[in-house]
């Protein structure tokens, strides 16, 4: 329960829920903690004033069940006060879908990390054989995206971070190349150029802010030679919400920014291949587990470094 703007939560008795007409009873099983959640119980994010109207509220809108027959499933549609990070959760029966078996309730929890990495096929039509840039590749989506990228046969894979050490980490899950966002300006953009190869076909962006600023300013050509398309799918805002985007990044670079949720239509099947991939081992979302009971320790973490914070029953 979080009982004020930025506050964090902290483990408290309340009543058992109410369960209305076309709700069902879950026990809950396993609750990831993203950056989304943050980011409304600090009252940043563009869907936070419901949650800051109705305090004190329970964090988190979605996570992995248990029905009374044992059935596990996914759910959400829960609406402030009530959230997912609870002992037992009534939610519209509408809003659950079974897990598939042979992935367990954590890492089914942290699906969604993988599965946005998908915008980059879904939202920006990702072919094999192209290049794919991730900006913000040393958090947990971006380490994802960088795996996504290569299981969908991109031919080169550049990423972005701004720890060095990490940017190490990502090289070992496959990418080509990798720039530091914390140099100046006129380095970053270089670096940009100079890592491009022939061109980025596809940008996953869980940055925007100077990462991405500095990016458009790369891709302006300096002759009046027209350089193929950039996909740019825009998924988070870690380095900011603002950019200054100058009118020949867009009338000359070839330039096409796209949000995540275009063709959402074609999710379902993205979902079904995150999951394929995991059953069979060829895609691993990284996990800490921290009970319930201890959800002040762990909402404080600070020294996950690429792993998925998940909420289990405890």
């Amino acid at each position: 329960m979080v009982d004020r703007r930025g506050g964090v939560p902290e483990y408290l008795d309340v009543p058992e829920p109410e369960v209305n007409d076309g709700e069902v009873l879950l026990t809950v099983a396993a609750v990831a903690v993203e950056n989304v959640d943050r980011a409304i119980v600090a009252g940043t994010h563009y869907t936070a004033a419901g949650f800051q109207e109705v305090l004190p509220a329970v964090p988190c809108f979605d996570g992995i069940g248990r029905l009374p027959d044992g059935t596990v499933v996914g759910f959400g549609g829960l609406r402030p006060p009530r959230g997912a990070l609870a002992e037992r959760v009534a939610v519209p029966a509408a809003h659950t879908v079974p897990i598939p078996d042979g992935v367990e309730p954590p890492v089914a929890a942290a699906l969604s990390s993988a599965i946005s990495a998908m915008c980059m096929q879904t939202a920006g039509g990702l072919s094999a054989g192209e290049t794919v840039l991730v900006q913000g590749a040393t958090g947990v989506a971006g380490r994802l995206a960088v795996q996504v990228a290569r299981l969908l046969g991109a031919k080169r894979v550049v990423a972005t971070g701004r720890d060095q050490a990490a940017l190490e980490e990502v090289v070992a899950l496959g990418a080509d190349a990798v720039i530091d966002t914390t140099v100046d300006d006129e380095r970053l953009v270089r670096a940009f150029r100079e890592h491009a190869g022939d061109g980025y076909d596809v940008v996953v962006d869980y940055l925007w802010g100077r990462p991405a600023e500095m990016l458009t300013r790369a891709l302006v050509p300096d002759s009046f030679a027209m350089p193929k398309s950039t996909r740019l799918v825009q998924i988070g805002e870690s380095a900011g919400p603002d950019l200054r985007l100058a009118a020949d990044a867009l009338r000359t670079s070839g330039l096409e920014v796209y949000g995540a949720a275009r063709n959402a239509v074609a999710m379902p099947a993205a979902h079904q291949q995150v999951v394929e991939w995991v059953r069979s081992g060829a895609l691993t979302i990284p996990v800490t587990t921290m009970p319930l009971s201890r959800i002040a320790q762990a909402w404080t973490r600070t020294d996950l470094r690429g792993r998925r914070l998940v909420i289990v029953k405890g």
